[in-house]
């Protein structure tokens, strides 16, 4: 969850009045944030929503307690004026870093507190919701310093040299990349590539170079600084319009005009930014029925109000507009929450239910319960891993073929959290690898969900649990781990057979598919030496998994 820095006296300076810190601690969780600490002025705030970056500065918290405080209430205003400024992106970025959203904000005062809080804004956005600047990384440039129009241009590695921020020489993009510590952390991000981007003015001066790091000369923001352009690439155009619209709502906070700036691509201009509201329609009684309590129209349109929404009933129909610095509001919850918001849940009266119900451990908790004392009984350590995992633990190291059916992170942090795990076997002999320098016999085991897709469930995905185990010493084998898979299906009292199947996880002969009833529930097996070694480890493994709700059935 990210975490900002505040001033109380900031704070208090835009919302027109006194704020103590108590008062504060109470405030803020109507902008979804908790305090974790004060210093005399400063205060550390938790916000706790990953999907609200309006909420992420002084500006946007003091946005949403002006509606609270009723001295502001429904959308927020932010005019925008039109401008000549054009940015010209060069179709060479389009396999590289295609979009550039821009925009200009003049007749800025920046104090100090303002521009901790431009700096915070932009590494927060960039970080959190441009995940570590590969969707979105943000430039604040001094516009006074630059001359339209702009240019999003590709350069060779070795051409157009700048002087980089925090630095007194000029480098070529090559050399920022191996010499300047914002090179050598984000290179990754354009390697690979024959041209990087940068933007360059008319004049030919460097802004930045996106995402790596803004130049020496336009890209040191002081209290000084009275005009401001505002960069802001990456991959998905739309994702880049909501950051923008973030930034420039939180200068117009402050009092800056925002002038408008057209992007022209190779398919045509696109004028930024654009904070035209969006609508979003929901059942009344729906509101109604999920919160528990009876709000008329006016006691709703006041709530929505407060929340920084327009709102109007029709009928059973309530529409809500909104500015789009948010993007988190697809389904009826996400307007239902700000209402619980608004409302105050600490208003809320618990009810009883009037319905009798007698609660009872699920069937599948009661077998998974067993299985794992059986498994510690069986001198088994339990071990817990991560559901997300990697194409190359699952099925690259295990020699494996990746199906079609795995269920993939469409945009991951990383490569090694990027899929959701279709076994669990791989997660052991991962952990086993990390542990090679500890006694054997390491025996271990683990019971967690595996999903695959599955297009005829609702959630067009499967979920179902598997016990696996793995057996780690110089003398295990087959034998060795049928006796356990024996002793196993013994104590609950199943019967079952093992018969012969190739896996190229295992050594061929010395695997088999488990069978009850004639019906397969797992897999038996000593791991293939190549699977072994190419995990880094030095013992032997045999391993079993089972699917532990087929057993049940």
């Amino acid at each position: 969850m990210p975490t900002i820095d505040v001033s109380l006296k900031d704070v208090s300076r835009l919302l027109g009045t006194t704020v103590t810190a108590e008062e504060f601690d109470d405030l803020v969780l109507f902008a979804k944030g908790e305090v974790d600490d004060v210093n005399g002025d400063e205060v550390k705030v938790d916000l706790k929503d990953t999907n609200r970056p309006d909420l992420w500065s002084t500006e946007g918290i003091v946005r949403q307690l002006r509606g609270i405080a009723g001295t502001h209430r429904g959308l927020p205003s932010y005019p925008i004026e039109e401008s000549d400024v054009r940015v010209i992106a060069d179709p060479a970025l389009r396999n590289v870093r295609p979009y550039c959203v821009n925009a200009v904000v003049t007749g800025l005062s920046i104090d100090t507190a303002f521009l901790s809080q431009i700096i915070q804004l932009q590494e927060k956005i960039a970080l959190t919701f441009g995940r570590k600047r590969r969707e979105v990384a943000v430039g604040i440039i001094d516009y006074d310093k630059i001359t339209p129009p702009i240019h999003y241009k590709a350069t060779s590695p070795s051409e157009n040299a700048f002087v980089p921020l925090g630095f007194d020489r000029p480098m070529t993009p090559a050399e920022i990349l191996r010499e300047h510590p914002k090179g050598i952390e984000y290179r990754h991000l354009v390697e690979g590539s024959d041209v990087y981007p940068l933007l360059i003015d008319s004049k030919g001066v460097v802004l930045t170079m996106p995402p790596i790091i803004n130049s020496e000369h336009t890209g040191k923001v002081s209290t000084e600084t009275k005009n401001i352009f505002i960069d802001v690439t990456g991959h998905d155009l739309e994702t880049l319009k909501v950051a923008l619209n973030v930034i420039v709502a939180a200068f117009s906070e402050r009092g800056g005009t925002v002038h408008g700036v057209t992007v022209e691509y190779e398919d045509g201009p696109v004028k930024v930014p654009d904070l035209t509201p969006r609508t979003f329609t929901l059942e009344k009684d729906y509101v109604n029925t999920t919160l528990g309590i009876m709000l008329e129209d006016d006691e709703l349109i006041e709530v929505l109000e407060k929340m920084r929404f327009d709102a109007k009933v029709a009928g059973n129909a309530l529409t809500v507009s909104y500015l789009p610095y948010r993007n988190d509001i697809m389904h009826a919850n996400d307007v239902v929450e700000d209402i619980a918001i608004g409302y105050d849940y600490n208003t809320m009266e618990p009810v009883v239910p009037q319905l009798f119900t007698t609660g009872r451990t699920l069937p599948l908790t009661t077998t998974i319960n067993t299985a794992r004392e059986l498994m510690i009984g069986l001198g088994f350590q339990e071990i817990t891993s991560f559901t997300l995992s990697s194409n190359e633990t699952l099925f690259d190291r295990m020699r494996l073929e990746r199906p079609g059916d795995v269920v993939e992170i469409e945009n991951p942090v990383s490569l090694s959290w990027a899929v959701l795990r279709n076994w669990i076997t791989p997660s052991l002999i991962s952990f086993l690898s990390k542990n090679t320098h500890r006694d054997y016999p390491q025996n271990i085991f683990e019971i967690s969900e595996v999903v695959s897709i599955d297009e005829t469930k609702e959630t067009m995905v499967d979920s179902r649990y598997k016990l696996a185990c793995a057996l780690c010493h110089s003398s295990t084998n087959f034998t060795k781990v049928k006796e356990a898979l024996d002793a196993f299906m013994r104590n609950i009292g199943i019967t079952y057979d093992v018969v012969a199947r190739e896996h190229p996880s295992f050594l061929d002969g010395r695997s088999g598919a488990v069978l009850v009833d004639g019906a397969p529930v797992g897999i038996i097996g000593e791991m293939h030496p190549e699977v072994i070694t190419a995990w880094g480890i030095e013992m032997p493994i045999s391993t079993f998994e089972l699917e532990l709700e087929r057993l049940l059935e």
